[in-house]
């Protein structure tokens, strides 16, 4: 193992009870699960069966497995132990590297646009495939959960096993997806029945959750195309024919978030619009009433000034005549202004 993959290693925090968990279906035995490292070790030289093993990368125990009894390259070791490899398709000589990115909503923050991501790594052979993860996952506990009630799944190879976990992990952002739906058909009452302003927050909240999403899926749909038209020894065309169904998983989850960001990006517009056609409104508004006040102001200054000689000083009915002559000149320029169809 490299120095750099032995400190990515070392900064791991170790979990309460990390538990290796293995499958292998031997032929002519049955199932197993839970072996040790020595029983994996043979079942692995046997070169027959189909063999899962799950490592926590918690767990310094376990990962030594990954170097002592599989013998993979020290840079893909490397690449399963990084929580933040990219993904990515390697082909070594004997095995083939799959890196895939799951994600979740965090529960553990207040934010409710959070995300959680977890990369799995897959090590698949000619008769095991290794699955390695730094945190607990949906994907391999769900298709734990799918051998015990469905342990005809191993006898189709360890590609196949491969395959169930690869669709659990992209499956994972439907219910995203599903969540964004909801919020855009929320989000056009709230903007433009309601002109709620505190749904320009999470616009920009969830134009950054879709970017996210999009930067995470993007690797994944390179990968899986890879892998679905690469020949290889390890994947049959029967078998690829499966992993092409997720790939179109990952297509459609794809074009889903271009119509999510090309849709916040218009309705940002929108908003904007109407903040800005408001304002106009406000404007015109005080603008008709500053222009309208203006020979109530102008008159009323001329006749306020401190001069002896000044015209209906003293007349008694004076007052009312500027008053009136104001009003009127009000009403003229209202009526100047509704013929300009300024109003």
């Amino acid at each position: 193992m490299s120095s750099s993959a032995l400190r990515l290693f070392q900064d791991v925090k170790p979990a309460a009870d990390p538990r290796l968990w293995s499958y292998y279906d031997q032929p002519g035995t049955g199932i197993r699960e839970n072996l040790s490292h020595h029983e994996i070790a043979k079942a692995l030289a046997s070169g027959s069966g189909t063999l899962w093993v799950d490592i926590d990368t918690r767990s310094p125990e376990h990962v030594s497995l990954l170097s002592d009894v599989f013998h993979f390259h020290p840079l893909a070791i490397e690449e399963a132990l990084n929580p933040q490899s990219r993904v990515k398709l390697e082909e070594y000589d004997r095995y083939l590297l799959l890196i895939v990115r799951t994600v979740a909503f965090c529960e553990t923050t207040e934010d409710p646009y959070d995300l959680d991501t977890v990369n799995i790594t897959f090590f698949l052979g000619n008769n095991y495939v290794v699955t390695v993860h730094g945190a607990d996952t949906d994907p391999v506990s769900t298709t734990v959960e799918l051998l015990h009630h469905k342990p005809e799944l191993v006898a189709h190879g360890p590609a196949r096993l491969m395959h169930a976990i690869v669709d659990q992990a992209v499956d994972a952002y439907f219910p995203i997806i599903d969540k964004l739906d909801e919020f855009m058909d929320g989000l056009e009452e709230r903007i433009f029945a309601r002109f709620d302003q505190s749904s320009l927050r999470d616009v920009f909240a969830v134009k950054r959750l879709v970017l996210s999403l999009r930067r995470h899926i993007a690797p994944e749909r390179d990968a899986l195309n890879t892998l679905t038209n690469r020949p290889s020894t390890l994947l049959t065309p029967d078998t690829q024919i499966y992993f092409r169904d997720i790939y179109d998983h990952v297509l459609r989850i794809y074009d889903s978030l271009e119509q999510f960001r090309d849709l916040l990006s218009s309705t940002l517009d929108s908003y904007l619009t109407q903040v800005s056609n408001r304002l106009g409104m406000a404007t015109k508004a005080l603008s008709v009433v500053a222009t309208v006040t203006l020979p109530f102001v102008v008159v009323s200054g001329m006749w306020g000034m401190n001069f002896e000689r000044i015209p209906l000083h003293n007349h008694p009915y004076g007052f009312m005549i500027l008053v009136f002559a104001q009003l009127g000149l009000g009403l003229l320029i209202l009526a100047a202004l509704k013929w300009r169809e300024l109003l």
